[in-house]
């Protein structure tokens, strides 16, 4: 576990580097490329973050580690939200935030981040997610 000296901060952060190790291991990314799992991370949370409404988003992020949550809230403007994405435009935010090349493009990167933060958001929590996003968009996130 991180020692940080408190115990909630250790937690998170462990929680966070657990996130990290599931992405990683989903590309097959030695820990050294974690500024690269960590930027997939941060570019999902906010496209999807910046595609739901005001209260879903904050019901979402409630179910985030501490850690991650920060990230989530990173920057955002609840003022501009949400923004009409549909799939297509959805997934072109992702690569133009995104700069890296990664196998299976951007819809595998939504894909593979969503599936490292399955335990951490419930299912009925994933699945109110769902609900708001375009349909095709929807079956993206499992």
């Amino acid at each position: 576990m991180a020692e940080t000296g408190y115990a909630a901060f250790s937690t998170t952060v462990e929680k966070a580097n657990h996130i990290l190790h599931d992405i990683e291991q989903s590309y097959g990314w030695p820990k050294e490329r974690r500024n690269q799992s960590y930027a997939a991370l941060r570019t999902v949370l906010h496209v999807l973050r910046d595609r739901l409404p005001v209260g879903e988003s904050v019901q979402f992020a409630g179910q985030l580690p501490m850690l991650v949550r920060g990230i989530y809230y990173e920057g955002w403007d609840p003022s501009d939200v949400p923004m009409k994405m549909d799939k297509e435009e959805f997934l072109a935010r992702i690569r133009q935030e995104f700069t890296f090349d990664v196998d299976g493009g951007a819809q595998r990167l939504v894909e593979t981040v969503m599936d490292a933060l399955r335990r951490h958001v419930s299912q009925g929590q994933l699945e109110d997610v769902k609900s708001l996003l375009p349909k095709d968009l929807a079956m993206s996130i499992g």
